[in-house]
């Protein structure tokens, strides 16, 4: 069930390795191909990121590995799903929810069966999946754009005017530690999350999508002293330890998905950085 394992390096290790290297601890790419479900165990807070891109009539099953020593997927587990393709729908224990792009799925701890579906008609959904461990109990939820909430945030003057997407969150669908939403950013800003900021509280997880190709984002990571870069293409994924800035500037428009796990569920939980303070 799981492609990968990855464990992270410190930040004195990261600050010594070079491209490549950066590339094999951080990025996780190629988790989207048709017909599979691709999942990364990770150290990151324990959490778990994956890939579902069903084809009509083979639906695809999340079960457990041995990794989680656990007779179903979330067992112990909260799960955060949302499409970046094309329509189609999750089953969990039996209830169907279509999920057309952008929507987004919260399943709770003790769910015994998850399936993925494509539609009928086009073989185009594609599943981002985002889980970490839960010590309680939630009821599972959709939600479309129109239902999370909005902010709008960064200025044209500093090419950062973006809107976020607020799905699951203190005050939107409840979950244990899981906080998750989407990005977008307006016509002519290329930068997210700037200023930067970390939060030692938390991890999280970014994945870019709907970049057109033949463009890419440069995402910024590392400690505020001591960053380094990450090309990242469609629908790449970028693991952001605690102590790890995370922010990036796109060559053309993009989206991203975040998620975060941790101690607490709070969005401004953050230790911003001033820009100048950038090295």
């Amino acid at each position: 069930m799981f492609s990968l394992h990855r464990s992270l390096p410190s930040p004195a290790e990261t600050a010594r390795i070079n491209s490549a290297a950066l590339r094999n601890h951080f990025l996780l790419e190629n988790l989207f191909a048709a017909g599979e479900l691709r999942l990364t165990l990770t150290d990151l807070d324990r959490a778990v990121v994956g890939g579902a891109c069903p084809i009509a009539g083979r639906p695809l099953e999340l079960n457990a590995s041995e990794a989680l020593r656990a007779a179903s997927f979330c067992e112990r587990r909260e799960l955060g799903v949302i499409n970046l393709g094309g329509s189609g729908a999750v089953d969990v224990d039996g209830v169907l929810y279509e999920l057309a792009a952008r929507d987004c799925l919260y399943v709770g701890r003790g769910a015994a069966r998850i399936a993925f579906h494509a539609d009928a008609s086009a073989n185009s959904a594609a599943f981002l999946l985002v889980s970490y461990p839960a010590h309680a109990s939630h009821p599972t939820r959709k939600a479309t754009p129109s239902d999370a909430k909005v902010l709008q945030l960064g200025t044209k003057d500093e090419a950062n005017e973006r809107t976020l997407y607020q799905y699951i969150h203190e005050g939107g669908i409840r979950s244990c530690q899981l906080v998750m939403g989407y990005t977008e950013l307006k016509a002519g800003s290329i930068w997210n999350t700037m200023p930067a900021h970390t939060h030692s509280r938390r991890s999280e997880i970014y994945t870019y999508f709907d970049i057109p190709a033949g463009h890419a984002v440069l995402h910024l990571m590392g400690e505020p002293h001591e960053t380094r870069p990450l090309w990242v293409t469609d629908r790449g994924v970028v693991l952001s330890p605690p102590w790890s800035i995370h922010s990036g500037a796109g060559t053309r428009a993009y989206r991203f998905v975040w998620a975060m796990g941790g101690e607490n569920q709070r969005f401004d939980d953050m230790d911003r950085v001033a820009i100048t303070a950038l090295r």
